[in-house]
């Protein structure tokens, strides 16, 4: 079994930044991919940010140019920094790893932006 574990969410103010972390422990041979996903009230999850095993990264169009996914392959962990935050960006973030071809998610860190 696979446990992923995030830290890091909270309150900002519009224009700052926050750093999410979401670190997997168990059993795991290997990672294929890691990610974010958001969820704000009322609407559906959607994916914030991704990187493949192989580096490749892929982005949402509202959240380009500000945050950054990345990625410490020794400590199974995935970060995401978010800068420029922005009051739509409040939302319960999920990080979310393919672990030998199994899906995985965290269990949600809350990030509230203010105006």
């Amino acid at each position: 079994q696979v446990r992923l574990v995030e830290s890091g969410g909270g309150l900002a103010q519009a224009g700052g930044s926050l750093r999410l972390s979401c670190a997997a422990s168990g059993s795991i041979a290997r990672i294929l991919a890691m990610g974010w996903h958001r969820q704000a009230p009322g609407k559906q999850r959607e994916l914030v940010a991704e990187i493949t095993s192989g580096g490749i990264t892929n982005y949402a169009d509202s959240v380009k140019g500000r945050f950054t996914i990345s990625r410490d392959i020794a400590k199974n962990t995935v970060y995401l920094q978010m800068t420029s935050l922005k009051p739509e960006d409040t939302a319960v973030y999920y990080c979310r790893m393919l672990v030998d071809y199994r899906e995985y998610w965290g269990q949600g860190t809350q990030v509230t932006v203010s105006s």
